[in-house]
């Protein structure tokens, strides 16, 4: 059962249009239909995929100013070669999530066939998004680096620091707890995926 993400672009009538850079930034993920502008400032994509959910939505947070909505529930298949086009429960709880999520902080909710299973989800990548929001440019930098594969000792050498210097970027960017929760928050929300069957 696959995940709908309707995605809102916050104080748009003040702000550039920031679909289109978006849209660039979530093409490389694994994806049932293509994320695409559904209307004005928003847009929608289909995923099946748990972890690929967690990832978009850390892209966007990291990114900010996005209200986004998770809806886990059907869909009618087959589904069109269009996101504008699909149908289903899952795009009816996607778009009562993003109502709801334009009203949070964080910016993010989690609609689900069962709703319990949907809230332990939301629950986790909210605090993971908060850490994400929290992190200082400097942090991005080490991440960033650490995140591609390079050892703290290499990353210290591109950034022109010491390595205890990344460990400390690390640290004050969550990045180990990060780490350990997108794997908690796929499973949770594959939980409310398999509940909905």
């Amino acid at each position: 059962m696959p995940y709908v993400l309707t995605v809102d672009q916050r104080d748009s009538r003040h702000q550039p249009d920031r679909v289109p850079e978006a849209l660039r930034q979530l093409r490389e993920l694994p994806v049932r239909r293509r994320f695409e502008r559904t209307a004005g400032d928003e847009f929608q994509g289909v995923l099946d995929d748990p972890a690929a959910v967690v990832e978009a939505v850390l892209d966007l947070v990291r990114d900010g100013g996005w209200s986004i909505g998770i809806g886990a529930g059907a869909v009618e298949e087959p589904l069109p070669n269009s996101v504008r086009a699909c149908r289903g429960d899952a795009f009816v709880l996607a778009r009562t999530a993003v109502e709801t999520a334009k009203k949070r902080p964080q910016g993010l909710a989690v609609a689900a066939t069962e709703r319990v299973a949907g809230q332990d989800a939301e629950t986790v990548l909210t605090l993971t998004a908060t850490l994400v929001q929290r992190r200082s440019p400097a942090a991005w930098k080490a991440i960033r680096l650490v995140s591609d594969g390079l050892t703290q000792t290499e990353a210290a050498e591109q950034l022109g620091i010491s390595r205890q210097a990344v460990g400390q970027r690390l640290a004050a960017g969550f990045w180990h707890q990060v780490e350990h929760a997108r794997p908690t928050a796929a499973r949770l929300l594959a939980r409310a995926c398999d509940t909905a069957r």
